[in-house]
């Protein structure tokens, strides 16, 4: 029972939270960088230019994390997100991405440019909620 209702905790956060830290490494190095995220169930993704520091990073060591939550919270739970990430450059997932409400950096969803990233979890980790015993971890890889 605890864990629905993490998993429901970490969907309505997931739902609600839309700026977060997304971080990668690179040469054993972290890199951190403030990132707008949009869901679908429990897998994120962010549009980003392919061109990116990021993207190489990604390429270079696919694993990422991301913090998401706290200040849109009533009681400042938040997320640790652990996953890969895939970059993703089908019209289609663009063309859904394009339509989120968010300021963007590119002028078109056609620009040469602009791709996606997709953040699958293997690991979401539920943090200073009321209703739940934090922290609750889900582990999506089994």
């Amino acid at each position: 029972m605890a864990k629905k209702k993490a998993i429901e905790k970490i969907k309505q956060i997931l739902e609600t939270s839309k700026v977060g830290v997304l971080s990668t490494a690179y040469n054993n190095h972290p890199n951190s960088r403030y990132m707008i995220f949009y869901n679908d169930g429990e897998i994120l993704y962010t549009k980003t230019s392919k061109d990116s520091f990021k993207v190489d990073e990604i390429r270079s060591n696919p694993h990422v994390h991301i913090l998401l939550g706290y200040n849109e919270t009533k009681n400042r739970s938040f997320v640790e997100f652990s996953g890969k990430a895939e970059i993703v450059e089908d019209q289609a997932t663009i063309d859904w991405l394009w339509n989120k409400q968010d300021k963007s950096f590119f002028k078109s969803k056609d620009d040469a440019n602009l791709i996606v990233l997709k953040m699958i979890p293997e690991e979401i980790k539920l943090l200073n909620d009321d209703d739940v015993d934090t922290p609750e971890t889900i582990d999506f890889t089994k």
